[in-house]
């Protein structure tokens, strides 16, 4: 992934408890080394798809390069599994086949792995599950509303602080100079919506910031995470009537903004990986003008080493959450633009960038990441909420 190139420290917002004593005697120790030693050479891992499949161009795709990555440079059998249907039986069906076949570390991108983790975790206690997006609210919720005991001890998921990136692709579309934005999300779930509204806080402060009072902002949830006719109509409605850049968030729906900005002489901001090269690399040069990123393949590297290196009770039992460690090295934040393909300009220069980075680093400028109220609010710009589209 571009812009965000290595993993740094993490930063913690909610623990599953996990208890870990040291051993006293050397003959302990010993046997532990031996065992880790053991383990580690004998890593296999295995990689489910939520309800996309890996050419997705977005969280399974990312996530399915990473681990295919890792596992040929290090000599690790790899595998991944596609569920035959959007189901937590279907999902939990492919984790039971790749233990079956012998894997012991699985990985799994989405929320919409909750359910499958709940029930799998307990029943597969040497199995090592890596989540990413997967939240103690989506986990404890599947648990208490199914009457399930959750396993947390060999379970680890990393989550994203999606209202910092939004709050980015917002400051930075405003200020590049668009008075005309979109934000279209799959569907209202948690991270989509943290996404959208932070969209939504960046642009109405960059409005303040210059001073801008016609700046309008619709805003959508699709319903779904695929590309549809009714999705593409809605699109081109929007860019018809004047809409100039569109914040497309939710796998295959940027499919169907593309379409219709692309008719339209429009702009496409990308999510979760630097979408720039997928998009032009269709559409042409110059439709995707950024991207708001998360650093999910630095996430399944760090996470693979050190299970390879045998310090998984580093990460085993906890749910992290990860955003901005610096304001100095943009590389070791694991959310943010990617500076690289970023279509910077004369009124938002990558210095201006790394100056909004610096700020929100310094608690110098504060993103909310609550969701609860129905739409978000503004105080500068105009939003036109929609809903959903059906």
């Amino acid at each position: 992934m571009k812009g965000i190139k290595k993993f740094g420290a993490l930063v913690m917002a909610g623990t599953l408890a996990v208890g870990m004593t040291a051993c006293g005697s050397s003959s302990s120790k010993s046997t532990k080394t031996d065992s880790t030693k053991k383990e580690t050479s004998n890593m296999k891992v295995a990689m489910i798809t939520d309800y996309g499949d890996i050419t997705d161009q977005s969280f399974n795709q990312t996530t399915y390069e990473a681990c295919k990555n890792f596992a040929n440079d290090n000599g690790i059998k790899f595998t991944y599994k596609k569920p035959s249907g959007d189901s937590t039986a279907e999902r939990g069906a492919m984790i039971d086949k790749a233990i079956a076949e012998g894997y012991n570390v699985i990985v799994m991108p989405g929320y919409a792995f909750a359910g499958a983790i709940v029930e799998k975790s307990g029943m597969y206690k040497d199995t090592k599950f890596v989540a990413l997006d997967v939240s103690e609210f989506d986990l404890t919720d599947y648990a208490k509303k199914n009457n399930k005991q959750f396993y947390k001890d060999n379970v680890y998921s990393a989550v994203y602080q999606e209202e910092l990136p939004g709050y980015m692709a917002g400051y930075a579309a405003v200020k590049m100079g668009y008075k005309n934005i979109g934000f279209l999300g799959g569907m209202a779930v948690p991270a989509v919506q943290r996404y959208g509204y932070g969209f939504v806080q960046g642009a109405d402060a960059a409005a303040a910031e210059i001073g801008a009072t016609d700046v309008n902002c619709k805003y959508v949830y699709a319903g779904g995470f695929a590309p549809t006719p009714d999705i593409k109509a809605a699109m081109d409605t929007w860019f018809q009537n004047g809409t100039q850049i569109v914040f497309s968030c939710g796998g295959g729906i940027f499919n169907s903004a593309c379409d219709a900005a692309s008719a339209a002489k429009g702009k496409i901001i990308g999510v979760d990986v630097d979408q720039k090269a997928t998009i032009d690399g269709k559409y042409g040069d110059g439709l995707c003008v950024t991207s708001a990123m998360k650093g999910l393949g630095a996430t399944v590297n760090t996470l693979l080493s050190d299970i390879k290196d045998g310090k998984w009770s580093k990460h085993a039992g906890k749910i992290e959450t990860l955003g901005l460690v610096s304001a100095d090295d943009m590389s070791k934040n694991y959310v943010g633009l990617p500076e690289d393909s970023t279509v910077f300009n004369d009124t938002f220069k990558k210095s201006d960038y790394e100056g909004l980075v610096a700020k929100m680093v310094k608690g110098e400028v504060k993103v909310s990441n609550d969701t609860s109220a129905e739409k978000p609010a503004v105080k500068n710009i105009t939003l036109d909420f929609q809903g959903n589209l059906k």
